[in-house]
């Protein structure tokens, strides 16, 4: 008992030094201030997609409009992280996250109001550019708050809120669309925003200056800003342009140059934007690699998952998202205990351990058939919820815990980069496996329905859809037509599915080898300063 009253005394003292050194509350109520800015945020990344339809209709907007809304804010988001995370370290975490908050919400709060499909649009890139403020700068705080030894169960936290909120986004969006209006979807942020800035203002400590006396690498923003751009955009328009037109190798070919240029600057720069240093450490490489293929299998292979509970399962947006909300749990529960384990026994073997937990989640699903159960999606939804927990924690942590507290922000913003990336490659490249799969089986599935045989042209006209989950029925198509097409093309829809998730296992499993290679971080709260490479 004493020695219980001892530790409890102790941490009573910490708690009391340290809201005393910050001005404000300790590092639990900085968590949830900064837990508040996130939701915000991640809820914006999975919401808007449910009420792009009503838009659509609303404002005659053309399906290249639609994709804008999405691909405008990824772009913006990705393009600016690596720098959003530097601008807080030189003027101070707090400051950029309050920034983010307000900004992030007003343009919301403007996009709801907005009568012109690109009103929206521009006001969706701005949101990208508050986002990315926001988020490295949450991370940034939570590195300040914390004790090296404690900052394992916040990143747990905080990834538990992540998940919780990317997750209702749909259910939220879709309840909002169906009862209310599609503005409301933007609106919602509003006054989520406001409760993080009062939050914020009142229990975030001074504004802590942790790389001050750093100048701006105006050349270093721009070569990585053009090569991400280069990149992301390509990506993104991969599926458009086909993955061997000259647009598209040209995008590519220009992030490269314009990387190895950054890459030449960086070396020489006497205040870098992103010093090279950095990933000295081998840990913090692995785990940034890491952040990528988990982005890869997850945001890739999930983004099937709605089309085939929405378009071959027939169920409304808001079922759908319910029917996933075992991954969230799985997240939800997971976060917390891996940040716990992880502090415990180091980030190893729990990550690899979590990895492995999603190349079984992703082989499972490969194996669904056409008419699923709930119970049978479920068990898989758990089990990938678990193991993503484990590994966005894991990497987070091992990305964020390698670095000096000074390069925190710098730290965060290649750990949000780098799941950007992972995300826009899994589902421009497993979106390619898919619609060549749908492509190589569609006329066989055709044929098995007494169909007439498709021509090759037809083939190539119709796989796109298919691919979409979207069954190419011709208007006036009689009613047991119509149903034969529709059964050919969701078997087509499904193989096509089966493959993507396949390809995404084998990520997950080469991802379980890279995981056994990372270290304990090393670095604790008075770090010296990563040098240059």
């Amino acid at each position: 008992m004493a020695g219980e009253t001892h530790m409890s005394t102790t941490a009573a003292g910490t708690a009391i030094a340290t809201a005393r050194s910050t001005g404000r509350g300790g590092p639990w109520a900085t968590l949830v201030a900064v837990a508040l800015g996130v939701i915000m945020v991640a809820l914006d990344g999975t919401i808007v997609a449910i009420a792009n339809p009503a838009i659509g209709k609303s404002l005659h907007a053309s399906l290249s409009d639609l994709q804008w809304i999405t691909n405008g804010y990824l772009l913006a988001l990705a393009v600016f992280l690596v720098t959003a995370g530097k601008l807080g370290d030189r003027f101070g975490h707090k400051s950029m996250f309050l920034v983010g908050v307000v900004g992030f919400a007003a343009s919301s709060g403007i996009i709801g109001l907005s009568g012109s499909i690109g009103l929206i649009i521009a006001f969706r890139v701005l949101q990208g550019v508050f986002g990315a403020l926001l988020q490295p700068a949450a991370l940034g705080l939570l590195r300040e708050a914390f004790p090296r030894e404690r900052l394992n169960i916040a990143i747990g936290i905080w990834g538990a809120a992540i998940g919780l909120s990317t997750a209702a986004g749909p259910i939220v969006g879709g309840l909002l669309v169906e009862h209310v209006n599609w503005q409301w979807v933007f609106f919602v942020n509003l006054p989520v925003g406001a409760l993080a800035l009062i939050l914020g203002l009142l229990v975030l400590g001074r504004n802590h200056r942790v790389d001050r006396g750093s100048r701006a690498d105006i050349p270093g923003i721009a070569l990585l800003s053009v090569a991400m751009f280069a990149l992301v955009f390509g990506v993104i328009k991969a599926s458009d342009f086909g993955w061997g037109n000259w647009r598209t190798i040209g995008l590519f070919a220009g992030a490269a140059v314009f990387a190895v240029l950054f890459i030449l600057r960086e070396r020489s720069a006497a205040d870098p934007l992103l010093p090279l240093g950095l990933f000295r450490s081998r840990s913090l490489s692995i785990g940034t690699v890491l952040m990528v293929l988990m982005a890869f299998a997850m945001f890739g292979s999930l983004f099937f998952v709605t089309f085939y509970l929405q378009l071959v399962h027939g169920l409304s947006p808001v079922q759908s998202g319910v029917r996933l909300l075992p991954m969230t749990a799985g997240m939800v529960v997971g976060s917390p205990i891996a940040g716990a384990l992880i502090g415990r026994i180091g980030p190893r073997g729990p990550i690899a351990t979590g990895m492995a937990a999603v190349a079984i989640a992703m082989f499972g699903l490969s194996r669904l058939p056409i008419d699923a159960s709930a119970g049978l999606t479920s068990l898989w939804f758990v089990i990938l919820g678990l193991g993503l927990s484990v590994v966005m924690v894991g990497a987070t942590e091992v990305i964020v815990g390698n670095a000096p507290v000074q390069l925190s922000g710098v730290a965060s913003g290649v750990q949000q980069a780098a799941m950007q990336v992972g995300g826009a490659l899994g589902t421009a490249v497993l979106g390619a496996v898919m619609t060549a799969r749908v492509g190589s089986v569609l006329n066989g599935h055709w044929t098995d329905q007494h169909l007439p045989a498709l021509t090759p042209a037809q083939v190539d006209a119709a796989k796109s859809a298919v691919a979409g989950g979207v069954a190419p029925v011709p208007p006036g198509t009689k009613e047991e037509i119509a149903a034969l097409i529709t059964k050919a093309s969701n078997l087509s829809f499904l193989d096509g599915m089966h493959l993507a998730f396949t390809v995404a296992a084998v990520v997950a499993v080469v991802a379980v080898g890279l995981s056994l290679m990372i270290r304990r971080s090393r670095n604790e709260s008075s770090a010296p300063a990563v040098p240059h490479a």
